[in-house]
């Protein structure tokens, strides 16, 4: 068998560990496995390569993917998709590993219903891919983001400021919530449940009045913000997926401006952005990258393409790549109403 593996998408830690045990499970099988290079752009181009254990060789604990990455949607031009699937021919392919998210796996998808076989290993530090518990690169995020948050929490007291701090959660906010609860968050905001401004100024006047002088706000990207509104042309471009950049509608800003002039209390704002894809994964994300890259080729073995390798309790479990198309993950509203109780 013939196996190509790519990586499409936002990098996270952990993508070395999947690609690595892709392969390393591969050769076991006598597989081989080839390199795509830049996700979906190098199947539409052919930068496509065979790939040795050598390869993969010392990657376990290095963040990013050595395969890079990029995000093309070969379904935006038929010509595209006539050029990748010509690839898969030219190239002897007789499956494809695919790890990414949503828009990654959605394309996987679109293949695996044009008869290409196809197995799925979710990652995104969002964590919100439909069938699966945790995704490849979340709990490196989080543990990054509670880290920021203890060493905001430093300054925020000595000062007697409001920080109000942006992590990542377009459509779905559990970096937000799992960071913002490890970390110690004051106030928490995120896509699923719409807040207001004035609900967050109340909150922090509340706890200056109890003699908590220090605050800390923690917003997802994409949060509702009652007094917060953009059209989609003021946030510029889309990418080939129809997502617009959120860090262009400069909402840990406007919130920290907004604070500072209602409540009087001094404010500043911290954006984490890309730090939290970066860096080496934690040792959970480690292991969970290589137990969903050993079961995906596992699951081509047995003949179940088709498939994501998803995380459901402690075991991993093929499940159909075409549920998680059709489905979100949203935050649990238990979950957050717990984090509530520390707010």
């Amino acid at each position: 068998m013939r196996i190509g593996v790519l990586t499409g998408g936002g990098d996270v830690p952990g993508l070395n560990a999947a690609i690595r045990a892709v392969v390393r499970r591969a050769y076991e099988y006598n597989f081989e496995v080839l390199a795509i290079r830049n996700g979906w752009e190098g199947l539409v181009l052919g930068n496509i390569e065979p790939m040795s254990i050598r390869a993969v060789s010392g990657i376990l604990p290095i963040g990013g993917t050595i395969l890079g990455s990029s995000r093309t949607n070969p379904f935006k031009r038929e010509e595209d998709v006539e050029k990748s699937l010509g690839n898969i021919d030219k190239f002897g392919l007789d499956a494809l590993v695919v790890i990414g998210g949503d828009d990654t796996l959605g394309v996987g998808a679109r293949f695996s219903q044009k008869g290409v076989k196809v197995v799925g290993v979710p990652k995104t530090i969002d964590n919100d891919v439909y069938g699966t518990d945790y995704c490849i690169g979340f709990d490196t995020a989080v543990s990054f983001v509670a880290e920021a948050l203890d060493r905001l929490h430093t300054t925020a007291s000595s000062h007697h400021r409001v920080i109000v701090v942006e992590v990542m959660g377009r459509h779905a906010g559990w970096v937000a919530v799992v960071g913002g609860m490890a970390g110690g968050a004051d106030y928490i905001m995120i896509p699923e449940v719409e807040t207001s401004i004035d609900e967050v100024c109340d909150h922090v006047r509340s706890r200056w009045a109890r003699g908590k002088n220090f605050s800390i706000v923690v917003v997802a990207e994409g949060a509702k913000v009652r007094e917060v509104t953009y059209s989609e042309e003021e946030l510029g471009e889309k990418d080939e997926f129809g997502h617009v950049r959120l860090d262009r509608r400069g909402l840990a800003y406007t919130l920290n401006t907004e604070i500072e002039r209602r409540t009087g209390f001094e404010a500043r704002s911290v954006v984490l952005g890309h730090l939290q894809r970066g860096g080496s994964p934690t040792a959970f994300d480690r292991v969970l990258a290589t137990r969903f890259g050993v079961f995906a080729v596992d699951m081509l073995k047995e003949g179940l393409s088709g498939n994501i390798a998803a995380l459901q309790g402690n075991s991993v479990v093929p499940f159909p790549i075409s549920e998680v198309l059709s489905n979100s993950r949203p935050v649990d509203v238990e979950l957050y109403e717990m984090a509530k109780v520390f707010f």
